[in-house]
């Protein structure tokens, strides 16, 4: 319907002003020395190379021998050189650059503040200006030079900095490329002296990697903002797929802050926002004592920066409808609120609010809070954990212990460059450390490299030695598989190894490519591999959600927690579009295909997201290991317990997956269990079984069967203690028994009997989810 809007004079004046307007790009990354003037240089250098008249004014290239090689044949438009306390400065030449009239200018530090006597105070000015001249640009800024982030930034690592811009600049850019760069690898050029710092206090570990959290999750938050516009263009609703968003409905009730707490500790364990709604009779004025809880959680939801908004109740039989209904429109992922605490015929005469809610919730899950204060005392502010891991320096380790750490000690080093999806550049990126690190008198070698015609990407081989392939021969085809035993034997310092996820030709001596990663790294060889976010096994349903494409080949996550290092290679959705336009990532033949299917923006845009959110977590667990203060999601509350019911449902494997990301985030044991009616299980369900098993201990849970003679007992077996732990939290799938509520139907039995624990019933996912307006 909007197609056939006519637009507005201002729109239309707006669109017209928009042909003749430069186009922005800002390159961001954590702190200097993170490579964004590398990559924008080489991005110039590309530019130019089709044919795009590029120039350079006010680089600051710090003498770094791999950024000056990528100055090469740029034109250089001489900056203006003043004297700062003692140091040299330079400002934009305007005037010479927009006689110059190029296409494109590059040009560094986009926070930089001019002399005195110059046409406008600061380089954000001067870009304005040169993109209303209809001259583009491409620039770099850290994150702490952010105004907004520079608070936050001085609260976590001492460090303020000495110019910042706006924090709405990012919105001016028409793209944003953030540059990625490990605590270790920025360490690293420090020690070697490629890079110089004025301020050492920010160049120690935990506050390189706070520093990279924010960047990644700043970047993932103007991605949402992103998606979420492209989605409203498509008339889709309810969440992607590629973030949190909880929601936490409260009554002004003594027990309204509870939930906000708990509700924020859930949306920072689990890397999202949050929102706080309160629907309220217009009919019913408020009690003072009522009126005194609203203003406490008002209070509350703008201290912990929550959104707090208090809606009209059309009726209490509809409010599940009209929740439902905010939800979606709001792309909630996760509801939630307390338990019960009516009686079941309270709930046939009044209705009941969570038995409405799963009725019509779809790709959302609730999460039932345990009031816990009566039975133990809880603290509704979080309390800080028990130090893990702190053992008395005098004990002795055992032998076991020797050996786990010995064979830590012998290891070999693994790297895992991450994309958001093919053709970004993580084989370019490995390539080019791998030449690095050959120049630095490192033994390299490439154990096994996927080009997929790709002319840069070979052109970055080098001087590389490649292991040749093993020839398998199956059903009379002869196959290649990488050559893991010659790696062995040739016995590098370092292998570089493309596509981590990658399944072998049936025969092989391993079934999968990580586990000859693992063989290699266990024979103290250094690996440096890539793959895409959508092969880690636990993100396997949210990318199918996202893209409606079910990855068959993953990687288990404890790949990723036992790397030393991951690093993200992010690509703008329509830049990496262009690419595949140009025939730099697929052949010709398959572009059209790509771009319809997978490659549609949508799913790029989400699959970025769901990358930099995925490796900021990442960065966050990692924080965590070096210091238990250190993480920006602050401590969890407890020791936690969960378990995770299943069936034999085509839902069980996301039951699992789900279960393992919460008992992740949450440092806490887990346990999968299905509960079979009958006194022995059908020879037919073995494969299913173990199909299960395997997907759990992959993921490192445990699996157990539990035998009952009704249905009615199943409820009972899930609550109950096991293995001597006592559950803190059960995770059920949304049943089609919810909505009635017989003697047999097992999650209103549950969540009758179980209100000493967290419920959290995982919702089916429909691609189709359809708006009710009627409430």
């Amino acid at each position: 319907m909007e197609s056939f809007k006519r637009k507005s004079p201002e729109e239309i004046l707006d669109s017209i002003n928009k042909l003749h307007r430069g186009r922005l790009k800002i390159y961001i990354g954590a702190v200097s020395g993170s490579g964004k003037t590398y990559h924008m240089l080489q991005e110039g250098q590309s530019l130019q190379h089709e044919g795009i008249d590029v120039v350079i004014c006010a680089v600051s290239t710090l003498q770094r021998r791999e950024t000056v090689e990528q100055v090469g044949s740029l034109e250089r438009v001489p900056s203006i050189h003043w004297m700062k306390d003692g140091e040299e400065q330079k400002d934009l030449n305007v005037e010479a650059l927009v006689a110059r009239n190029p296409e494109v200018v590059l040009v560094d530090h986009l926070a930089h503040h001019n002399r005195k006597d110059a046409s406008f105070p600061t380089r954000l000015e001067d870009i304005r200006y040169l993109l209303e001249m209809g001259i583009s640009v491409i620039t770099t800024v850290n994150v702490y030079e952010l105004e907004g982030i520079t608070e936050w930034v001085y609260q976590l690592t001492g460090f303020e900095a000495q110019y910042t811009v706006p924090v709405d600049t990012l919105e001016l850019a028409d793209e944003i490329r953030l540059i990625d760069a490990t605590p270790e690898m920025i360490l690293e050029r420090l020690a070697k002296g490629y890079m110089h710092t004025p301020n050492p206090e920010m160049f120690h570990r935990g506050n390189l990697g706070k520093l990279r959290e924010l960047a990644l999750r700043l970047v993932a938050e103007d991605v949402n903002d992103s998606l979420e516009r492209h989605r409203e263009e498509l008339g889709l609703h309810g969440a992607s797929g590629a973030a949190e968003r909880i929601l936490v409905p409260v009554q002004y009730h003594w027990n309204g802050s509870i939930y906000v707490r708990r509700g924020e500790q859930v949306a920072k364990r689990l890397g999202g926002d949050m929102l706080v709604v309160s629907f309220v009779s217009s009919k019913r004025k408020l009690s003072k004592e009522s009126a005194a809880f609203k203003r406490s959680i008002e209070q509350l939801a703008d201290k912990i920066g929550s959104t707090f908004e208090e809606i009209p109740l059309f009726s209490r039989r509809r409010l599940p409808r009209q929740l439902i209904h905010y939800a979606v429109t709001h792309n909630v992922t996760r509801i939630v609120m307390g338990h019960s605490r009516q009686t079941p015929w309270q709930e046939l005469v009044k209705g009941s609010l969570v038995n409405g809610i799963l009725k019509r919730m779809k790709n959302m899950d609730l999460l039932l809070i345990a009031d816990r204060a009566e039975q133990e005392g809880e603290r509704i502010l979080p309390t800080m954990r028990q130090e893990e891991g702190d053992t008395d320096p005098y004990h002795r380790l055992s032998v076991e212990e020797v050996q786990a750490e010995e064979a830590k000690i012998l290891r070999g080093k693994l790297k895992v460059y991450i994309g958001a999806a093919p053709g970004v550049g993580k084989t370019y990126t490995m390539l080019r450390e791998g030449n690095d690190l050959l120049e630095s008198g490192i033994d390299v070698v490439i154990g096994l490299l996927e080009t997929h015609g790709r002319a840069e990407t070979l052109a970055q081989v080098g001087s590389l030695e490649m292991i040749p392939r093993q020839s398998i021969e199956r059903h009379g085809a002869h196959l290649e598989e990488m050559n893991t035993e010659a790696i062995l034997r040739r016995n590098p310092e370092v292998v570089l190894i493309d596509e981590l996820a990658h399944t072998n030709v049936p025969g092989s001596l391993r079934s999968k490519r990580y586990e000859d990663v693992l063989a290699i790294l266990e024979q103290g060889i250094s690996v440096i591999s890539t793959m895409n976010v959508q092969h880690l096994e636990s993100l396997n349903d949210a990318v199918e959600q996202i893209t409606g494409i079910r990855v068959r080949e993953t990687v288990p996550d404890h790949m990723m927690r036992l790397a030393d290092e991951v690093q993200l290679v992010d690509v703008a959705p329509k830049s990496l579009q262009q690419r595949m336009r140009e025939g730099k990532i697929y052949a010709p033949a398959k572009v059209e295909q790509a771009l319809s299917h997978f490659f549609k923006l949508g799913n790029l845009i989400a699959l970025r997201e769901l990358a930099l959110r995925e490796l900021a977590d990442d960065v966050d667990e990692r924080l965590e290991s070096w210091d238990r203060h250190e993480s920006l999601r602050g401590p969890w509350r407890r020791e936690e317990v969960i378990f995770v019911g299943v069936t034999l449902s085509e839902n069980a494997e996301r039951l699992i997956r789900r279960g393992f990301r919460i008992a992740f985030r949450l440092k806490a044991v887990w346990i999968v269990t299905y509960v079979h009616i009958g006194e022995r299980i059908p020879e037919r369900l073995n494969p299913r079984l173990e199909q299960l098993k395997l997907l759990t201990h992959r993921l490192g849970g445990t699996f157990e069967i539990r035998l009952v003679s009704s249905r009615r007992e199943i409820a009972d077996i899930l609550i109950a203690p096991v293995e001597g732990y006592s559950g803190t939290q059960l995770i059920v799938g949304q049943s089609s028994r919810s909505s009635c509520w017989g003697k047999t139907a097992v999650v209103p039995r549950i969540l009758r009997q179980a209100r000493h624990m967290d419920v959290l019933i995982v919702a089916d996912y429909d691609p189709d989810i359809k708006l009710e307006t009627d409430y």
